[in-house]
């Protein structure tokens, strides 16, 4: 996207009217909170419907081949972030890959709240991951466009969005979770709801609000291009389905050799998505540099993310096997420790966000704020193996344990992750700005196919070593991290 058009973006958008924010900031909060809403809903009880017991509603799945479906899920959910950044930078825009993929969102719950079977699971499963990759990645690119680059809100902005993002989080676990004790398909049917009233919102509102943000296509393609792209997606999908058709038949495609398949992409797919941008003749002299000081970000983020993803997977697990749910007179569900990640969000984003503000220049830079991150998600993983050292591996422990570790892991998800967002959208080259986005979900991507191997190496005997050696590494990177951020910083060439 030219300079000219990023102006014109700007010029178009209504700069005050949220928060001493732009207009389009208040359409692009609350869309993402219903699309959150749904999301972390959904998810909040997903492991639990895997492998609990046909009798009792569930797919009755073995634990441990449930919690590497769960990583697995959540890394196709950010890998397909690939082909919503594509098609936004190259055919429609970010604003229309928004509104598609919410509807595929919608319906991949509206299959999930109908009683089935594994294959009605993996149907909604698919849409879910197309709907996601579509609207998450390009979500947060509009909020880049409304913002012009020397715009010291920007940071503020991405952290009051990363709220919205989390206060749907908080709130759709309480209630998913409780009505899933019941009955799990209606839990999912409050999730597609939800994912309805984002659409419903985002259309009433975007044209007032968001100007010309998310309509102009950075990278259109020619239309010679069309006819040999084209082409090739058709080639694509039949070549996929028949050796699908070919490979589950004869043993080749099961759910351990699909989990290591994801593993390989996970780190291939953004190793080739460097080299590509890297290598583009649309990429200038300074935006290599810039690319250069990303990835060392980058690899930061997918060792945060392989911590904190964790808590939907063995962090749920330990909630539901090893905590002392009745507490304090009442009993808990453990859905709802799903909600302690976005309570301390929403707790302490502001507080963040206007720190960040008040220091201005003397802010501490990207790259330090990312060893920051690492170091806060490393110790909350040393906390929670606490418990087994003082206790045992065969013992009830506090619900307190884990709220702690989920508190201090938030403390590091404030200092990278919107941070993350912000610097993404300053750093990525000119033709390459959704993809660029659709990148840093990749690391996502790439550490929860890493989880997807690592999460079958814990149990309630290994636990201390699991966490302390995953919580050491973190550690250990944050420092190195912290050391070499001045030259990170030279790379940057001028971005702060």
């Amino acid at each position: 996207m030219s300079d000219l058009n990023k102006q014109k973006i700007v010029a178009s958008v209504p700069q005050k009217g949220f928060f001493g924010h732009p207009k389009g900031l208040f359409t692009l909060f609350f869309t993402e909170f219903w699309e959150r809403f749904s999301y972390y809903g959904m998810r909040a009880i997903l492991v639990f419907y895997m492998y609990d017991k046909v009798s009792d509603g569930g797919l009755g799945l073995d634990e441990t081949l449930a919690l590497s479906i769960m990583s697995i899920y959540g890394s196709l959910v950010y890998m397909s972030g690939i082909i919503g950044g594509w098609l936004a930078d190259r055919i429609f825009g970010t604003s229309r890959a928004v509104f598609y993929g919410g509807i595929f969102i919608m319906f991949g719950h509206i299959v999930l709240a109908i009683p089935g079977n594994i294959t009605m699971f993996f149907i909604s499963m698919f849409l879910i991951v197309i709907g996601t990759g579509l609207l998450k990645p390009n979500v947060s690119t509009v909020v880049g466009d409304i913002y012009s680059e020397e715009d010291q809100r920007r940071d503020s902005g991405f952290s009051i969005f990363y709220m919205g993002i989390n206060l749907g989080a908080f709130i759709s676990p309480l209630i998913v979770g409780k009505v899933a004790e019941t009955d799990y398909h209606l839990g999912f049917g409050i999730a597609a709801i939800g994912m309805f009233f984002g659409l419903l919102l985002f259309l009433l509102t975007k044209k007032k609000n968001l100007g010309l943000a998310g309509t102009i296509v950075a990278n259109p393609l020619s239309p010679s291009e069309k006819k040999k792209v084209y082409t090739m997606i058709g080639l694509g999908i039949v070549i996929l389905a028949i050796l699908i058709a070919i490979a589950i038949p004869t043993g080749l495609l099961t759910f351990k050799s699909f989990i290591a398949l994801i593993g390989i992409l996970g780190i291939l797919i953004p190793t080739m998505y460097f080299v590509v941008m890297y290598r583009s003749p649309k990429t200038t002299a300074v935006e290599r540099s810039r690319l250069i000081a990303y990835i060392p970000l980058f690899i930061a983020a997918i060792m945060f993310w392989a911590i904190q993803e964790q808590g939907s997977t063995i962090l749920a697990n330990y909630a539901d096997k090893r905590t002392q749910l009745d507490f304090a007179g009442i009993h808990i569900s453990p859905a709802w420790f799903q909600s302690l990640n976005p309570l301390f969000i929403i707790t302490l984003a502001p507080v963040f966000a206007w720190f960040w503000m008040k220091l201005g220049k003397r802010q501490p830079s990207i790259p330090k704020k990312f060893s920051f991150g690492l170091l806060f998600a490393g110790l909350s993983f040393l906390v929670i193996l606490l418990p087994a050292y003082f206790g045992g591996s065969d013992s009830l422990v506090s619900p307190l344990w884990l709220v702690l570790s989920y508190f201090i892991v938030v403390l590091g998800e404030l200092c990278l992750s919107p941070v993350g967002l912000s610097a993404t959208t300053k750093l990525a080259p000119a033709a390459f700005t959704a993809q660029t986005m659709s990148l840093w979900f990749l690391s996502n991507a790439a550490a929860q196919a890493i989880n997807a191997q690592i999460v079958k190496f814990y149990t309630p005997e290994t636990e201390m070593v699991y966490f302390g050696v995953i919580g050491g590494a973190s550690i250990v990177l944050a420092i190195i991290l912290f050391i070499i951020s001045p030259k990170i910083q030279s790379f940057m060439k001028g971005i702060k």
